[in-house]
């Protein structure tokens, strides 16, 4: 089965504050907003979305062809990538850019403040879906990356029937409401965590009702409580794997989404898909760094077992992975 992630590319430098973001600001002075967080430790890692999603991928069995854009400074990530199972053939290489940056402060409570510098994802909309017709292609995931990108994106597999799962994440900042129901119009499922869900919301102007009439299903992460499947007569609240410890949370809602697209090329039900999206993001939660951590199957098929019970589409799981 061929899944392709579409997302950015990016080299991560996580940094973490010893205290509360909420004890520091302000609320009555918002309007003047100055402040400087003394951070503990710096820490650089590969990431970005695209390659944080097609790497869990790749641990659930899978061979994801990544679909992005870096830069002249790729090579050796590009390299790391393919020996863990990422197709990179599909890449576009810019050599006359760097490769984003991203950076972010954690607080105690896991509240994060970050900024990303583009680099060379501002020519993701150089890229094109239909250099890939003819790779029978079974699911996109469009997650952030350039705006202009994601719509044309979005646009591509609408023109060309290539069922895609929306993902906006970070960019719903930078779109507006109509910019948004255009994107994720015909998509096989809106995936959000339970902020996004509010601002999805609010920026469209759509209740429930309203967004199931432009994509089939809404998937809404909800932490520890979770995950929501909202369809066309139907919600389920489906629970959380457990964590042994709780580490740093960046990357973790691209594991799920990994877990996510596993079950849905392969058809498992609800239950089943989302239970393996949450046991995914449980290994980035309990490491630093978006693809730190590593399992092979048998193992999280066993942890599975043991978290949610036995079900048959497990076995289906490591059988289509030794084919």
């Amino acid at each position: 089965m061929t899944i392709i992630v579409t997302g950015s590319v990016a080299f991560d430098y996580l940094t973490t504050f010893p205290g509360r973001f909420q004890e520091q600001i302000l609320p009555e002075h918002l309007n003047k907003l100055s402040v400087s967080f003394l951070v503990d430790s710096k820490q650089s890692f590969r990431g970005g979305t695209g390659p944080n999603i097609a790497y869990s991928l790749a641990l659930l069995g899978n061979r994801p062809k990544l679909f992005a854009a870096a830069g002249k400074d790729f090579a050796e990530f590009q390299q790391w990538l393919e020996a863990q199972g990422v197709d990179t053939s599909t890449m576009g290489i810019f050599p006359d850019e760097f490769t984003a940056t991203f950076s972010v402060i954690t607080d105690l409570d896991h509240n994060q403040i970050a900024s990303f510098h583009t680099g060379a994802m501002a020519r993701a909309r150089e890229l094109s879906l239909r250099q890939l017709v003819g790779n029978g292609i079974d699911l996109v995931i469009i997650s952030p990356n350039d705006p202009e990108a994601m719509r044309k994106y979005a646009q591509e597999c609408r023109d060309l029937g290539i069922p895609f799962v929306y993902d906006p994440s970070q960019q719903l900042a930078r779109m507006d409401g109509r910019a948004l129901m255009e994107s994720m119009a015909g998509a096989r499922v809106l995936t959000v965590n339970e902020y996004e869900y509010e601002m999805v919301r609010q920026k469209s102007g759509l209740d429930e009702a309203g967004m199931l009439a432009l994509v089939d299903t809404i998937v809404v992460t909800l932490g520890a409580r979770g995950s929501l499947v909202i369809g066309k007569g139907f919600h389920l609240v489906i629970p959380a794997a457990s964590t042994a410890h709780v580490d740093e949370p960046t990357g973790v809602g691209d594991a799920y989404r990994a877990g996510l697209l596993t079950g849905l090329v392969r058809g498992y039900p609800w239950e089943v898909t989302c239970r393996l999206a949450s046991l995914a993001a449980t290994y980035v939660i309990e490491q630093h760094g978006t693809m730190s951590h590593h399992y092979d199957l048998p193992a999280f098929v066993a942890r599975y077992r043991q978290e949610f019970g036995d079900t048959p589409e497990l076995d289906d799981l490591l059988e289509s992975a030794q084919n």
